[in-house]
Order: structure tokens, then sequence, then C-alpha cells
């Protein structure tokens, strides 16, 4: 079959014929039909973001496509059937604390390494072998709205985060970093999950217009400044009562200092989530006030991807139309244009901006 591979750290994938993968036990053989090109992947690809992956590897974090071959513990999916494969393999030998990769984009400590050794390569091919677990029925779609689909990739993100901080129906969010890819994603979910009111912090004032246009006044942009006190103050005017939940999504490259601002926004027994890269590459850690955790009751939630029936609940919300895939405008290459792909999802790395690979 066809892949793309990356040999070495900074080097163009390579488009090559490599072998079929072969099923195991536990595992289900997927043809990819779309796949999405996160925009930061030319900073993983070049090692800029240091992201544990054992070369070669197929890139390439999910797809939506369909089932190829199944094995023997499969007892609802069918060949053929359209699902989403999750990219978050845990392994099986720890219910607890289990070790975790992102197949095709990244593990977490020597576990998730030895666990990328065998679930390694990811969706930039014709197929791919993934865990039974981590495919999910999709329903009925057809080839053409394969790609619209990839989008649950963003929205199971900030989906996840807002499970783990039991966002309720009513309540106000903040989005630290709304006018970001995933940030936007985080606003269109929280609606969807019955926020009453969404605060949009940002500096980009036409993509916090374009957030209100899209979703309404349950939207309040703040454009932010380079002061900490100042900031905190206008995102809390923003907001139509008490700030209930705080979520974070922002890049490596943003300050400590924007983040916190946003955090301290959160009211009395209120929650924060943080899911951004933050001091990923280095640089000062985030300080925040031990007195005010305390007094307050600030329950602080750090939250990498998502529960395992998180793609289940988040269909389901699809299916309902509380939420819309078509926010997403998308751009499709074929395989053998991927390193084009890559370039272009770095450039186009705003908000609903989607980039995908149609093998």
């Amino acid at each position: 079959m066809k892949a793309a591979v990356l040999k070495s750290f900074g080097s163009p994938l390579v488009i090559e014929n490599v072998p079929e993968p072969v099923i195991g036990t536990g595992e289900v053989v997927v043809d990819v039909v779309s796949t999405r090109v996160l925009s930061y992947t030319n900073e993983v690809l070049s090692g800029e973001r240091k992201y544990l992956l054992d070369l070669p590897v197929i890139p390439g974090a999910g797809c939506v496509g369909r089932v190829r071959t199944i094995g023997p513990d499969a007892t609802k999916l069918a060949v053929g059937d359209w699902v989403i494969c999750d990219p978050t393999v845990r392994s099986r030998d720890d219910a607890i604390a289990p070790d975790i990769t992102l197949q095709g984009a990244s593990a977490r400590g020597e576990g998730g390494m030895r666990l990328q050794k065998y679930f390694r390569d990811g969706s930039f091919a014709e197929q791919m072998r993934v865990p039974t677990e981590n495919v999910k029925r999709l329903g009925h779609i057809n080839a053409a709205e394969a790609t619209q689909w990839c989008a649950l990739g963003n929205m199971l993100v900030p989906y996840g985060g807002f499970l783990a901080a039991n966002l309720r129906p009513g309540e106000t969010v903040l989005v630290s970093g709304a006018t970001g890819n995933f940030g936007s994603a985080a606003v269109t979910v929280a609606l969807a999950m019955g926020a009453a009111c969404v605060v949009a912090p940002g500096r980009n004032e036409s993509v916090l217009a374009e957030l209100v246009r899209r979703f309404g006044d349950r939207v309040r942009p703040v454009k932010l400044s380079d002061n900490e006190a100042d900031d905190r103050e206008r995102m809390e005017r923003a907001a139509p009562g008490p700030i209930d939940c705080v979520f974070d999504i922002m890049p490596p490259s943003v300050s400590t200092t924007v983040v916190r601002a946003a955090i301290m926004t959160v009211r009395p027994y209120g929650r924060v989530v943080l899911m951004g890269g933050v001091n990923m590459l280095g640089g000062p850690g985030l300080e925040l006030p031990y007195n005010w955790i305390m007094r307050e009751c600030i329950t602080i939630h750090g939250v990498w991807m998502y529960p395992p029936d998180a793609a289940v609940r988040l269909i389901a919300l699809v299916r309902a139309g509380l939420l819309r895939l078509d926010h997403y405008e998308t751009t499709a290459f074929d395989l053998d244009h991927a390193n084009d792909a890559v370039a272009y999802a770095a450039a186009k790395s705003g908000p609903f901006n989607m980039t995908v690979i149609r093998p």
C-alpha cells in the first residue's frame, strides 16, 4: 500500500509503498478515506515540538474510513462500516493509570514509547491498523461526507476537557485561546453542550467578530492587551455573571501571564481545565496563588485528550443536531501531496480551517 513515511526529523515525508498492516487479536484494519492534518504537524515532523516518536513512522492522528478487516473479539463492527479511528491508544494492562500513545503522533513517557513500537503507524496511508476499542461507528455516511466528519478530531479534545470539568447546561465558560484552531472548536462544543455564555478572549479582532457572527450573543468577545490585571478585569466584565469554568488551550508560544489572567477569572468553587501547550518547550511554569486556590476552593483539571467513550458521545451530539460539522472550511490533498498538505495546514491554522489528506 502507499504511505507517507517520516524517516528522520526535519526531512520531507517520503511517499512510498510499504507492507499492508497485518491484523492481530484485538485489532481492526481500516481503509483510510480522509485524515486530518493538524495545524502544527510541521512542528512535529521537524522535531521542534520534541514529541516522542520512534522513527521511521507513518504520521497522522486518526481518520475517517471503512472497516476492511476485523478480529475475533469484534461483535458489533462489520466489514464496510463507516468509522472514525481514535488515535488515543491506551495500554490494556493497567485500567487505573494506562500508558498512552497517540498513534502516528506522539507518546507519553517510557511506557507510551513501548506501546508506540507496536501501534506506531498513523493515518497518512491507504490503510491503518487500530485497536478494536478505538474504532467508533459513524452510521451511514457517504465518501464526500467523510472529510467533514474529520472535524470530530478537533472537537474531541475540548470535549474531553469539558467532560472532566463536568460542564453543565446554563453555565458560563471562558475559553482561553478562543481564536485558535482548537480554541474555536472549544467554543463550538461548549455551546453545543448547553453553555449559556462563552467568554472568548483574544487579540485577533476579526476572529472574535467571526465567532459572534457564527454563534450570536452567547459569545462575549474580549480584546486582550498586554496587561494581566486589565485583561482579567475585562474578561470578568464581559461575562453576564460568575464564570463557572475556565478552559485553557493556549499553544506553547504563549506567555504564562496570559493564561493566569484567564484562570483567575473563575468564580469561587469554579473549575479550571488545562489542555494547552504552555511550558511544553521550556521556560517558566504557571504560577498560581496557593492561597487563592485553597480559599476559593478552585478545582484544577489537567486533561490530556479524552475518555474512551467520548467519540461515541460526540457522534450522538452531531446526530441529534446539537453540534454542527459544517462550520469547517476544508481543503483536501491526495497522499502524493502529503508534504504540501502539511505546509498548507501550518499556513492556514486559523479557526474553522481544516486540512485533510484523502488517500
